[in-house]
């Protein structure tokens, strides 16, 4: 039996007390994930949901943290019973007493309770804090709770008046990494970074982009990661013009490049690296051209990832030297000023350069307020992510036909700039071709 976390249940204790400050006399409640039916008898691995674990750090399923503003704050855990004969099966469970003393709550019921004890905690509730629409069973619950409040009107129970999502407060909470967060951060980068080097030198013509997968997921698991944080995209050849590709059982053919996006996941906590390299070991000059442009727009969009700076300004500096990048090699025609203007380099670039990285891979938190990008500040995390993706089309030169190339790395806004997390992982051309050579030599 375990009954270690991996941050201290204080810090769990200071979020949940920072958060009924928040809600005045209202109460929230936020379930965690449900477990998933895989196939008969087959559950899919159990995750936690995000916002739940921010704010517990209970990891168990069929679990619900219930908190209480107002002069009389409380927070209370709805979770499983004892059960010492599914533990044989299943392993081992908290229940409400032990659950209560380890997790620092104030209650905690059996998770069979919830039903009766909800009606009770939200009569006289200026306001339900809650995310609906998302799961049909748990909407109708809610909705049931609210309704036998409301049945009880006439007996002078008031049913809450304001129905409010409780994601946009947690949310604002998680964009701002704690120390702790960010030691866990950093060491799944650095799990993720040896993946990626085991994989480059695992590589070569003849193999099956699946075989690198099972390279990536064993060093993740190897070093203590429970998990990939998301399905890892093991893309060779024109597949790496695909930018959501999955599949991974492909050949691996002499002549292309490898692009491979994946991290694992933490104790909760994502990393999230892409590196692009050529099967053989050696690019070939066109490879080489449309490299350096993303290194070059990664190397800009980095630069500018500081606090004080806007959450845009990484993606209009990759976009600005991409753009130079597209037209100096042919691929688009005209100035750089109009196909910035018009937009053309999205035929080669079509997504953002970064998204907010943590407890999720596309992590919590607004990326505008008030109609405004927002304003990076010391804690966040980011990733910078451009990428170049040349399918076969009239007027593209064919010697870059089905180049897919993407360079990402997680990044912390510091205030003296950025601070990168998976600095390990290599991507300078010299040390990409180096790290191949060397394995071709040990393995011929």
């Amino acid at each position: 039996m375990s009954i270690s976390t991996s941050v201290d249940c204080a810090v769990y204790a200071a979020r949940r007390a920072a958060l009924i400050a928040q809600i005045g006399d209202g109460i929230a409640v936020i379930p965690t994930a449900p477990e998933r039916v895989r196939n008969r008898d087959s559950h899919y691995p159990y995750r936690f949901d995000s916002y739940f674990y921010y704010l517990t750090g209970f990891r168990e399923p069929e679990a619900v943290l219930v908190l209480i503003g107002g002069e009389h704050p409380q927070s209370i855990l709805f979770c499983r019973e004892k059960n010492l004969e599914r533990e044989i099966w299943d392993g081992f469970r908290y229940g409400p007493a032990l659950a209560r003393e380890v997790f620092g709550l104030d209650v905690a019921w059996a998770e069979t309770e919830l039903d009766q004890q909800m009606p009770e905690l939200m009569a006289n509730r200026a306001a339900l804090y809650v995310h609906l629409g998302e799961d049909k069973l748990w909407d109708q619950r809610v909705i049931g709770w609210l309704n036998a409040v409301r049945a009880r009107v006439r007996s002078g129970v008031v049913a809450p008046a304001d129905l409010r999502d409780i994601r946009p407060l947690v949310d604002e909470m998680r964009l701002i990494k704690a120390p702790a967060e960010l030691a866990l951060m950093r060491r799944a980068g650095e799990i993720s970074a040896g993946a990626h080097r085991l994989a480059l030198q695992a590589t070569r013509p003849g193999r099956y982009e699946y075989e690198i997968e099972a390279t990536l997921l064993h060093e993740f698991r190897r070093h203590g990661a429970q998990a990939p944080a998301y399905t890892s995209i093991v893309a060779g050849g024109a597949n790496a013009c695909v930018l959501h590709y999955i599949e991974n059982n492909a050949p691996l053919l002499d002549g292309d490049l490898l692009l491979i996006d994946a991290g694992c996941e933490l104790d909760g906590y994502a990393a999230d690296i892409t590196r692009t390299f050529p099967v053989n070991g050696c690019f070939s000059g066109p490879q080489r051209a449309v490299y350096d442009v993303v290194l070059a727009a990664q190397a800009a969009a980095i630069a500018t990832v500081r606090a004080g700076a806007a959450w845009n300004a990484p993606h209009d500096a990759a976009v600005a030297v991409l753009a130079q990048g597209m037209v100096d090699l042919g691929l688009l025609q005209g100035s750089v000023d109009a196909v910035l203007e018009q937009e053309t380099y999205k035929q080669f670039y079509m997504h953002r350069t970064g998204h907010w990285l943590g407890l999720d891979v596309h992590d919590a938190g607004a990326y505008s307020v008030g109609g405004q990008w927002r304003t990076l500040v010391p804690g966040m995390v980011l990733t910078v992510e451009p990428g170049c993706y040349i399918r076969p089309a009239p007027g593209v030169p064919e010697a870059f036909f089905n180049i897919g190339i993407r360079i990402e790395d997680d990044v912390c806004v510091t205030t003296q700039g950025a601070d990168i997390l998976t600095v390990a992982a290599p991507k300078a051309i010299a040390e990409l071709e180096a790290l191949s050579r060397e394995k071709n030599e040990s393995t011929l």
